[in-house]
């Protein structure tokens, strides 16, 4: 299964790479993570429980990140054992560059599963993939704008009181 997307996130490329690179960050932003360790040059190791479909599974995996250019872009590699429920594998290429509003962030996903997940169908699977890299990404770009304000008005304040916006910026107290 592949799929490919890009979000606008009001934020400098230079965060935006951090983020990415950050275990608590992703622990912050893959659904149904438990616990996220370890760092980028090392690989990540994550246990997430999801249900998909009538199917509930907590998966243990490994994230690796490769083709790290600064800045630029990446890869990252994943699998997951879910034991009876089966496995998930996948990888998705992101790429980041200036834009007028921050970071332009750009990914193409490819992921497989087996086992009991693999029997639940292509298109049930299709959707909860991309729902889950919707997901991903739709968390990531909360983590670094913050949540979005249902008035302006609101954000305007907290700017100008000073208030720190995004999870990522809490994390890291910039």
């Amino acid at each position: 299964m592949h799929m490919s997307d890009q979000r606008e996130i009001a934020a400098p490329v230079a965060e935006v790479w951090a983020a990415l690179l950050s275990a608590d960050t992703l622990l912050a932003c893959v659904p149904g993570a438990k616990e996220v360790t370890g760092n980028a040059e090392e690989g990540f190791e994550a246990t997430v429980v999801q249900k998909v479909g009538p199917v509930k599974a907590t998966f243990k995996g490994k994230v690796e990140l490769s083709n790290l250019v600064e800045g630029q872009s990446l890869t990252l590699t994943g699998e997951g054992k879910g034991g009876a429920a089966g496995f998930a594998k996948g990888g998705a290429d992101v790429t980041l560059a200036e834009s007028e509003t921050g970071t332009l962030l750009t990914y193409e996903v490819e992921a497989k599963v087996g086992g009991k997940l693999a029997q639940l169908g292509s298109r049930l699977i299709d959707g909860f993939a991309k729902k889950m890299a919707d997901q991903f990404f739709t968390n990531f770009q909360s983590a670094l704008e913050g949540p979005a304000e249902a008035e302006e008005d609101s954000a305007d304040a907290a700017e100008e009181a000073g208030e720190k916006k995004g999870l990522f910026k809490r994390l890291t107290g910039g």
